[in-house]
């Protein structure tokens, strides 16, 4: 199996939902699968239905989750010394040259993408674009309206 990229938040994140999912959310189903069948006939009794269908999902989870963290490569981006260059774990701030706007992303894991929170993944075309350029690049990325132009402002590895 490849390696897995994540950052070291990404990876303690994964492994704070794995305890709760073991520590908590397992035997909380496994309660009301038994007190589902306390209430007798299971052919139909909705409880134990829902509450067999969400430890089927938990159990996928966990096993998920697991797999994910056995494969992971951990990269701590404070750690990194690549000279200013732009690696996985890295905090870009970009200038779009065409509007103006300015913008700051961290290029992180597949499972840790989180736009809404300025978090790209690796695998995006804008950090593919960006990966191994260096402070004041111009770099063309591919976005849904088209190619765009941006600069690259800063790099830091926080």
């Amino acid at each position: 199996m490849n390696s897995i990229p994540i950052t070291k938040r990404g990876a303690e994140l994964l492994k704070e939902e794995l305890h709760r999912l073991k520590h908590v959310e397992r035997p909380a189903v496994i309660i009301a699968i038994s007190e589902a069948r306390a209430q007798g006939d299971l052919s139909e009794n909705a409880e134990y239905d829902a509450a067999k269908e969400k430890q089927g999902f938990v159990e996928g989870r966990i096993q998920e989750l697991e797999g994910k963290l056995s494969a992971a490569q951990v990269i701590d981006p404070a750690t990194l010394d690549v000279n200013g260059r732009i690696v996985f774990g890295a905090t870009v701030e970009l200038e779009d040259l065409e509007d103006g706007t300015k913008f700051t992303y961290q290029i992180v894991g597949d499972d840790e993408a989180d736009i809404a929170v300025n978090k790209i993944s690796i695998s995006s075309p804008i950090a593919r674009a960006l990966i191994s350029k260096e402070e004041g690049d111009v770099v063309a990325v591919q976005a849904p309206g088209g190619n765009r132009e941006v600069e690259i402002l800063a790099v830091r590895y926080i």
